[in-house]
């Protein structure tokens, strides 16, 4: 949802004054070049992955944590819980452990985040040794410990504030043939 407001305000809102006559034929040519359907088509496409990412996430709250654990029968542990997620919603296979993760995907500022990054911490004295899925808001998903299960936090309290290690983007990953497979591209 937030994704799609952004996407739809970048999209709509011009980046400078331009002259009457370019704002005039500004639409008809992004209609023959058939700009605006492509740019429709991303928009929509980017708002549906990351609210389906979002919703399946969701779909986990209350599993237990599991040590290892990669699915809802058994448990998650914090990178299995990622990975399922993106691996079920996207079809994408993250590596299995979280400092594996954040080397596999894109480094992004703090400020940039967006529903649907992970977020990366350091809980266990090593960094990235645990991540979570951005929700907005400075909220996160994430199978926090032994003992609990899937919930949604605060990124703003202070116990993640002092553990955070950074934001990535998972934009694409390798296949099995080695080429990079870049799940938010334009439909063709």
């Amino acid at each position: 949802m937030v994704l799609g407001l952004v996407c739809t305000a970048a999209l709509s809102a011009p980046l400078d004054a331009p002259s009457p006559e370019v704002t005039e034929s500004a639409p008809q040519w992004l209609s023959e070049t058939g700009l605006r359907l492509q740019l429709g088509q991303f928009r929509d496409a980017v708002s549906n992955t990351t609210s389906d990412l979002v919703l399946n996430a969701m779909g986990f709250l209350g599993v237990p944590y599991k040590r290892g654990g990669s699915n809802e029968a058994t448990g998650f542990d914090c990178s299995g819980f990622v990975r399922t997620t993106y691996e079920r919603t996207l079809g994408l296979v993250l590596p299995r452990r979280a400092a594996e993760q954040a080397h596999a995907t894109t480094t992004i500022k703090k400020e940039e985040l967006l529903p649907g990054d992970l977020v990366f911490f350091n809980t266990m004295r090593r960094t990235f040794s645990h991540v979570g899925i951005y929700l907005g808001d400075g909220k996160f998903i994430h199978a926090p410990r032994a003992g609990a299960s899937v919930r949604v936090e605060d990124m703003r309290q202070a116990y993640w504030t002092k553990r955070f290690n950074g934001a990535r983007r998972v934009d694409g990953a390798q296949n099995n043939t080695g080429q990079v497979t870049n799940f938010l591209a334009p439909p063709q």
